[in-house]
């Protein structure tokens, strides 16, 4: 459907839909790539990416900002928490920004959560930040992103140490998918993003061609799942990501997560990745400390605003 209401100039219309065609998809996929090269930053999550493909989605809407006919703005939401506010990105082509396209969207996302949301600002950037700020959202997040290099002149990683009676394999698609997304969710019950992911949500990222099982390491203690560290090679950037680490709660504070984490760094060093990158919620102080004191620093902070509950 179209939002007239929406279209506060002439020629610009925002449709929402369940779903996108190929064509819609791959056109605001460029649409990304074309504002992440400006940007230095992705303005659509990997998990909002993957979503524009594969048919509709519960508690996905997508909207599509043209202008006389053109694609120049993109916004995602999601509604599939059942406690949190809709989740919402948003991305306008570096071409057509300064014209309000950005507001739209984004008064349109807020119309369509009910005036509920949450929007992500990746990178922070001051443009974002002022967005935030006219469609009367405050921030409530920040996440940061981590990096540490694994080069031959960087640091010494630091021997991993397992707990007693932990041993450590690497993951067998098809075989360890269910153990897994009982041990992700149970790791991440907090977590509004990660602990969600879904048997789709596993099949879309085991279909993607930077997935490689020799680098999604499982800890295992008397058969029984407690631990995990999924890494992932961005080959474009040459950057290798400690994807997600996760440890149940009842196998946490013996080291399995440092530990873990030791693992995937020295699989990502020996194949020949320069540098290591993380994400990191900056209220968790206890996993901040543990990354720092393993060579990472801050590179860059994404934001996230909400409307006042």
């Amino acid at each position: 459907m179209t939002d007239a209401a929406a279209a506060l100039e002439p020629g610009r219309q925002i449709e929402t839909l369940d779903e996108l065609t190929e064509e819609q998809a791959e056109a605001v996929l460029a649409l990304i790539e074309d504002a992440a090269r400006t940007d230095g930053t992705t303005a659509v999550s990997e998990q909002g990416r993957l979503q524009l493909r594969g048919g509709p989605r519960e508690g996905i809407r997508h909207f599509l900002l043209t202008e006389s006919g053109r694609l120049s703005g993109y916004g995602q939401l999601e509604d599939t928490d059942p406690v949190e506010a809709p989740a919402a990105e948003l991305v306008v082509h570096p071409a057509l920004r300064g014209r309000g396209h950005g507001r739209a969207l984004g008064t349109a996302l807020l119309a369509a959560s009910g005036k509920r949301i949450r929007v992500w600002a990746h990178g922070g950037k001051s443009a974002a930040r002022h967005l935030a700020q006219v469609l009367g959202l405050t921030l409530f997040r920040e996440l940061r992103q981590l990096r540490r290099p694994l080069g031959p002149d960087a640091d010494p990683l630091p021997e991993p140490v397992l707990p007693a009676g932990v041993t450590v394999r690497t993951f067998v698609p098809g075989s360890d998918d269910a153990a897994w997304l009982a041990a992700n969710a149970a790791a991440f019950a907090h977590h509004p993003e990660q602990g969600a992911l879904t048997q789709r949500d596993l099949d879309d990222r085991m279909a993607q061609p930077w997935f490689d099982p020799e680098g999604f390491f499982l800890a295992e203690r008397d058969g029984e799942l407690v631990g995990f560290h999924w890494t992932k090679v961005h080959r474009a950037e040459q950057l290798g990501e400690v994807y997600v680490v996760g440890v149940r709660p009842g196998a946490q504070g013996g080291g399995l997560g440092k530990a873990l984490t030791a693992i995937g760094l020295r699989h990502l060093a020996a194949g020949g990745v320069p540098t290591a990158m993380l994400y990191v919620d900056a209220d968790n102080a206890a996993a901040l400390a543990v990354y720092e004191r393993m060579g990472f620093t801050t590179h860059e902070v994404d934001l996230m605003y909400r409307t006042e509950s």
